[in-house]
């Protein structure tokens, strides 16, 4: 009897010491996202986040086929360093590069590493095109979404810790049972939902970041219109990572008025 008393209160003292330990977490690696000015969870250094950023740009790069001149790479570069300056440049040692691939993809690392896909270059279309995924991928770089997204992984894995502590009286059923709720729970009520909100972010910040550099920001929602002939049969917005292309269509009109003021601001009659 005093044995399983014991045991009960040091299964409940261990399940708050962990959940203690997991809101001094959340709230002592608070960030600011620049220019949406969100509150963000990122526990990396931006050393330490630079330096696998750069260490996965080379691991990729070497395992490719990279294109080392041309025009299109030329445009490339072009579009990068005028969205490099006109971003929220946190001191990126940036570098564009072209893989020849049929993806239709592109990415950006820590550090101001991006490459593009050949593949997503029908997508793009023209200049303005190209610079709406650019400015897309280099937004994601600059807020920091890959570190947030680490952070986030280990909050719901001490959350799965003190869970499965909880429920240790429980038999190896049961507990399996409701940890795969729970876990249902997080990924479709959680972590989709703000891996989706990542998405939007980086696709609010790239348009201004289009704007700004003189590009035509009135391109995105041509771009997601392509995009969305291209990806059809993709999954429902509810079980994927990324907003539906009607959705992104949606947003980017909404946020149209302010990106082509910006850019009247910043260009003139350019």
């Amino acid at each position: 009897m005093i044995a399983g008393m014991f045991r009960g209160r040091f299964k409940w003292v261990g399940v708050l010491l962990i959940l203690c330990y997991a809101g001094y977490f959340y709230i002592s690696n608070r960030e600011t996202v620049p220019l949406t000015g969100r509150s963000q969870i990122v526990d990396l250094s931006r050393e330490e986040e630079t330096a696998l950023g750069v260490q996965s740009y080379r691991e990729i790069l070497s395992e490719s086929q990279v294109v080392q001149s041309g025009p299109a790479v030329e445009q490339i570069r072009r579009i990068g360093r005028r969205l490099a300056e006109v971003s929220e440049d946190p001191g990126f040692r940036w570098e564009f590069n072209l893989i020849q691939s049929n993806q239709a993809n592109a990415f950006a690392l820590p550090g101001g590493k991006v490459a593009i896909y050949s593949g997503i270059l029908p997508v793009a279309q023209n200049e303005n095109g190209l610079a709406v995924i650019m400015g897309h991928e280099i937004a994601h770089a600059i807020a920091r979404h890959g570190a947030e997204r680490m952070a986030h992984q280990e909050l719901t894995q001490m959350a799965s810790v003190a869970a499965d502590l909880g429920m240790s009286d429980m038999s190896m059923t049961q507990r399996r049972t409701v940890m795969g709720v729970l876990g249902a729970g997080a990924k479709y009520g959680i972590m989709l939902p703000f891996s989706r909100d990542h998405e939007s972010e980086a696709d609010y910040m790239g348009l201004i970041f289009v704007a700004r550099a003189c590009y035509d920001p009135r391109e995105a929602p041509k771009v997601w219109e392509r995009m969305g002939k291209l990806s059809s049969g993709s999954p429902s917005e509810f079980m994927s990572t990324h907003p539906s292309s009607a959705t992104r269509i949606r947003q980017f009109n909404e946020w149209m008025d302010e990106a082509l003021k910006i850019r009247a601001q910043h260009c003139g009659g350019r």
